[in-house]
């Protein structure tokens, strides 16, 4: 296996157009990644994998989902998975879709959550069982807690830029639900690029209306899959923007069990190796992150889709 110092790789290079040099990525697979695993993980391998991540230097590891387990089984054990690493350094928030979810996210440790809502109706059905307005009502009840308790709060918007069933997605939708969205309280938005269609000119397009809508540039993520191979594209394009904060998933792993044709999540491994190379900083070893995802793919029994992991184990 060689490693990113014995290939004196990658050159670092300051790229024209980025003004930033420190990026936070939000490590999610052991909780976006696994849910869309046909494979499930014990407790013990997801509690070693989050652990594995925090000691690759990951910053944020997002470490399960308080979800119905007859609709998302990969999720069970999420309540013991956050007791069990929160002796960790690194953040771990945790998905919660409900009150109910709230309530047993807390009794388990949480003080760091993040709520979900689709901007299509089709997806929230397929994917939450529930119409938007059911789900946006069901959020703000969540929000209204979360602020009681000193809860931290990340916001998630899935369907940004187009949707299996309704094809393409208004940018007036995504901005509606993000002021809504904001205007309950939740500072950082995350977009996601659910079934992997966006391109770097419809991401940018995407920030500037954000920002131009009164959304600071620091309280926007990124969340990009690699369905047709533009998730390393469009990150560059948000970072030409200024987006400071991106999602992803060790070894690419992932994709979304309620989507069709999603694949899997821009990979940690790609997305740092690039990061580095522009000369921004993410605080994660590669060599350990590469490790960590050559030990998932097999934990999972399947390939990894991540192009740096995959050259690094040749």
């Amino acid at each position: 296996m060689s490693t990113t110092r014995e290939l004196g790789l990658p050159m670092t290079q300051t790229a024209p157009g980025v003004a930033v040099d420190t990026v936070q990525v939000w490590e999610v697979a052991p909780r976006d990644g696994l849910q869309a695993e046909s494979t499930s993980l014990d407790v013990d391998t997801k509690v070693e994998l989050i652990e594995r991540l925090a000691a690759a230097g990951a910053g944020v590891i997002e470490v399960g989902s308080f979800v119905r387990a007859d609709r998302v089984p990969q999720m069970a054990g999420s309540a013991e998975v956050l007791q069990r690493v929160a002796h960790l350094e690194a953040r771990t928030p945790v998905l919660v879709p409900n009150v109910r979810g709230y309530d047993l996210a807390r009794e388990a440790g949480a003080d760091d959550i993040a709520v979900f809502l689709s901007v299509t109706e089709s997806f929230s059905q397929q994917n939450l069982g529930a119409s938007r307005e059911r789900m946006e009502l069901a959020a703000r009840d969540v929000l209204a807690r979360a602020r009681a308790d000193g809860v931290r709060v990340r916001g998630y918007l899935s369907m940004v830029f187009g949707d299996p069933w309704e094809g393409h997605v208004s940018a007036s939708d995504v901005l509606r639900l993000a002021r809504d969205m904001r205007s309950w309280g939740i500072e950082e938005l995350s977009f996601g690029d659910t079934i992997g269609v966006a391109t770097p000119g419809q991401v940018r397009t995407l920030v500037r209306a954000l920002v131009a809508e009164g959304i600071p540039v620091e309280s926007i993520a990124l969340h990009m899959h690699d369905t047709y191979g533009m998730a390393a594209a469009n990150v560059y394009a948000g970072l030409e923007e200024g987006v400071r904060v991106f999602d992803a998933a060790a070894a690419g792993v992932g994709g979304c069990p309620f989507a069709k044709s999603a694949t899997g999540n821009l990979a940690t491994d790609d997305l740092v190796w690039m990061l580095e190379g522009l000369g921004i900083r993410t605080g994660i070893d590669l060599d350990a992150l590469n490790d960590t995802s050559v030990w998932l793919s097999r934990a999972l029994g399947k390939p990894t889709t991540s192009r740096v992991a995959t050259a690094l184990t040749r």
